[in-house]
């Protein structure tokens, strides 16, 4: 059984595939946050703004085989006849809490890419073609490489310099929206500058917000 809070067609706004046509699969539930704002400020992830409660977003609900699922996505790619690959992101909340190989070969089957976002507090399965690991606060990683490394910035308990020699191909510090609890200043700035700095690091930018996209 998957527990999916929403699936739409969009553009990816983030990362490394900003700008590309995807649809997006949210699965509900996440390891490091309920949810629930009562929960919020003892949880390990405190700033996510994302709705992965219950099934009843957009396209969402409950599926009971990986060949359901598949098909669903596969239903909101449109139909067309270019060459592009039909390409999937798999999010959360915590996509890997229910992300199986089941599901990856059953979507594969379909034509698609398969993308991952993940807070990397869980190792990946195999069959992934671009996964992006963005960590949160204290909570250790088990998923060390990938294709991207997306840390929201500032987090003043996980700083870039614990990340830096990891194995990924890219990357990313993203301006967190708002500035952490009893923190001042201007993220977007502040991570400008540290990108400057330290040009390992490239900026990521929230896009879809920037251009009015869902």
């Amino acid at each position: 059984m998957y527990s999916v809070k929403e699936a739409f067609y969009t553009l990816q706004g983030e990362g490394g595939q900003a700008g590309r046509a995807s649809v997006f699969c949210r699965f509900t539930g996440c390891n490091l946050w309920s949810g629930r704002e009562k929960d919020r400020d003892n949880s390990i992830c405190r700033f996510c703004d994302t709705d992965f409660i219950g099934t009843d977003g957009q396209n969402g609900g409950r599926f009971r085989t990986a060949i359901e699922l598949a098909e669903h996505i596969a239903a909101l790619w449109p139909r067309q006849t270019d060459s592009a690959r039909p390409y999937v992101v798999f999010t959360g909340g915590e996509p890997l809490l229910q992300l199986d190989r089941r599901l990856i070969d059953a979507v594969h089957e379909r034509g698609f890419e398969i993308a991952v976002e993940t807070n990397g507090t869980l190792p990946a399965p195999e069959g992934i073609d671009w996964l992006c690991v963005s960590p949160k606060g204290r909570a250790e990683l088990k998923q060390l490489s990938g294709n991207e490394l997306k840390l929201v910035y500032p987090q003043s308990d996980a700083l870039p310099e614990r990340f830096k020699t990891l194995e990924f191909d890219h990357f990313f510090l993203q301006p967190m929206d708002l500035a952490p609890r009893g923190q001042t200043g201007n993220t977007m700035a502040d991570t400008v500058a540290y990108c400057m700095e330290n040009p390992q690091w490239r900026l990521s930018l929230q896009t879809h917000k920037i251009a009015g996209i869902d």
